[in-house]
């Protein structure tokens, strides 16, 4: 019998196109990868592409060929498009651990020659100039009611504390605040990215998707050079965007369940019984729903009991959907996006929806000067929404609130839910979690008590951390 082999690849010794040919022709060819590989040159290998994955379609031999890509000094803004992709993986400059400089923000080029650009760069300087003066009354704040614990030391307790202050302050910088971001993808992804980029309604977006082709067809010349604008994406988002809605924006409850599957417990023990079983899905479903009360119970217990806090549930709980309609500060959004396994659909950034105020901001005496800040963006935001309401996005700070509708599976909200309630989670997040778990737990009981959350609610959060929601 051929004895078993496992072995890499590797991009230092091969271009990322010519892996992809050589795991691609295996579909046809009995020879090794290696013998494979060593029949193939960047000349073949481009030639392979252009014939099958442009020419016939075959866009998954693409997936093969991996990229790692550096984002410096980019706005925040833009980071949600590089970032908007779920097959990929991003390392991002965290506002939670860092300070950042008085200069570390993003012109829109849309400004460049416009009467409003003085009045934009005017405000941005003073959110950033509020920003470092906050930190010293509530680093100080930290200081006293956090001591130094038992050898501990300097590097570890500046580490310890500065996660504390900056995690407050952070809410008073602005989505033109520049940011730094590590992205890891395969070429298909690559090129669905340079796409969007391209047909995005920002400048500074499509500049870096023009930017992301030129470095990327270094590493797969052919596989992202045919990436280009795509007339739906810039024609619809402009058709819609010009439907003008008469209907409010108030909105009391900021965490609603608008939408759940009814029989997802059910939905989901039948899928679980159907895979272990030998019946069609009908007869599975029907079984449970005959089960009584405690005997669906056993089974939920069968399903989940032994989950491990670093468990992954099995797939059968993605038989089970829920929508819901958010509103959450966008310090809260920039980690909510993360859980790109969910549907989300935010809305544009805003001043309209209010913002919160950190409870340490006020009890360091620092709340005038931070309301004041936000008053002055808000201003600024109206201003430049007249121009371009897109642009208008730049101006928006952290602590401002946003819209995102959301649906995902219960197998995703253990991850989410579980991850985000942590202790070391931000208090931001935490309060979502907490109200997402809540709405969740009262609709289906049975299986959301699997969930190992930290012993926090989310009044708890808002009553400890925030003056104003």
């Amino acid at each position: 019998m051929p004895e078993r082999e496992i072995y890499l690849l590797s991009p230092r010794a091969l271009s990322p196109e010519t892996i992809a040919v050589a795991f691609a022709k295996t579909s046809r060819a009995p020879e090794s990868f290696r013998e494979i590989a060593s029949e193939l040159s960047d000349e073949k290998s481009a030639q392979f592409h252009e014939k099958w994955v442009v020419g016939y379609g075959h866009a998954s031999v693409a997936e093969h060929a991996v990229l790692h890509l550096a984002f410096e000094n980019v706005s925040r803004i833009a980071i949600e498009t590089i970032e908007s992709s779920r097959l990929a993986s991003y390392t991002e400059k965290s506002t939670r651990y860092q300070k950042w400089g008085s200069d570390d923000f993003t012109i829109p080029p849309e400004l460049d020659g416009h009467p409003l650009r003085d009045e934009f760069i005017q405000t941005v300087r003073l959110l950033f100039s509020t920003y470092a003066e906050s930190l010293d009354p509530v680093k100080n704040l930290i200081l006293g009611r956090s001591p130094r614990r038992e050898n501990e030391s300097d590097e570890a307790y500046d580490r310890r504390i500065r996660s504390q202050y900056v995690d407050r302050c952070r809410f008073i910088l602005p989505a033109a605040a520049n940011a730094n971001v590590g992205m890891t993808a395969n070429a298909r992804v690559i090129e669905m990215v340079i796409r969007k980029m391209l047909s995005h309604p920002l400048a500074e977006v499509r500049q870096i998707g023009e930017k992301v082709k030129e470095v990327s067809k270094a590493e797969t010349p052919t596989l992202v050079k045919y990436a280009d604008v795509v007339p739906y994406l810039v024609e619809t988002t402009a058709e819609i965007a010009n439907w003008k809605s008469e209907i409010g924006n108030v909105q009391t409850d900021w965490c609603k369940l608008i939408n759940f599957d009814k029989d997802g417990e059910k939905n989901i023990l039948a899928a679980a019984l159907y895979r272990f079983n030998e019946m069609p899905y009908a007869e599975a479903l029907a079984y449970v729903k005959a089960l009584k009360k405690k005997e669906r119970e056993q089974l939920a217990e069968a399903l989940l009991g032994k989950l491990g806090k670093y468990d992954v549930p099995l797939r059968e709980l993605e038989y089970a959907t829920y929508t819901f309609d958010l509103v959450m500060d966008q310090g809260a959004y920039a980690e909510f996006k993360r859980h790109r396994m969910m549907t989300q659909t935010p809305q544009r950034l805003t001043t309209r929806l209010g913002y919160t105020i950190p409870l340490l901001v006020t009890e360091a005496g620092f709340g005038l000067k931070y309301e004041a800040a936000m008053q002055s963006a808000s201003e600024m935001y109206e201003k430049l929404y007249a121009f371009n309401p897109d642009v208008a996005q730049y101006i928006v700070p952290n602590g401002f609130n946003r819209r995102v509708l959301a649906q995902f599976n219960l197998r995703e909200a253990f991850a989410f839910c579980q991850l985000r309630s942590a202790a070391n989670a931000h208090f931001s997040i935490r309060r979502v979690a907490q109200k997402i778990y809540e709405e969740m737990s009262r609709v289906h009981p049975l299986l959301t008590k699997y969930m190992k959350l930290r012993e926090e609610t989310w009044q708890q959060v808002e009553e400890n951390y925030f003056t104003q929601v």
